[in-house]
């Protein structure tokens, strides 16, 4: 064997000296074993198919793709742009039937001593993206006063 070939066989010929008609057999064996394999997708093929339309009937039944985490952030996000106040909490969150109905609580007026502070719930809702559909108040009340509702 020669120093100088890394890419030759023992005898110093390259690699790449097969014989075609190998290659041919080989290209050959491979179309052959590839062959069967269309026919044996294509009832794979056909039941997913005729699966589609209820597997995806689910997905198109499925809830808004923004997380309850993510809808809260955007209500409370928009309640502070809308009242200019930051939400002091996130009182509510349920999943509807086109996005999300969040309460956010605000303090809309501080006092001293803090206990005295008038806070708001605001119900938003957002759609599927977390954008605003709408928004109103539900109730105000002094921060130390126990809850009526």
């Amino acid at each position: 064997m020669s120093q100088g070939t890394s890419h030759g066989t023992k005898s110093g010929t390259p690699r790449r000296s097969r014989p075609k008609d190998d290659e041919g057999e080989a290209d050959e064996s491979r179309s052959r074993r590839r062959a069967p394999e269309p026919q044996s997708r294509e009832p794979q093929s056909r039941e997913p198919q005729s699966r589609e339309p209820e597997a995806r009937e689910p997905e198109s039944r499925r809830r808004p793709g923004v997380t309850a985490r993510k809808a809260a952030r955007y209500a409370a996000q928009h309640v502070q742009e809308l009242t200019g106040e930051p939400a002091e909490g996130v009182t509510s969150l349920e999943r509807s039937e086109d996005g999300w109905e969040v309460g956010i609580e605000v303090v809309e007026t501080h006092r001293i001593p803090d206990s005295t502070d008038i806070l708001a719930v605001y119900r938003v809702e957002v759609d599927g993206e977390g954008e605003l559909v709408s928004y109103h108040r539900d109730r105000r009340y002094y921060r130390g006063r126990a809850d009526d509702q």
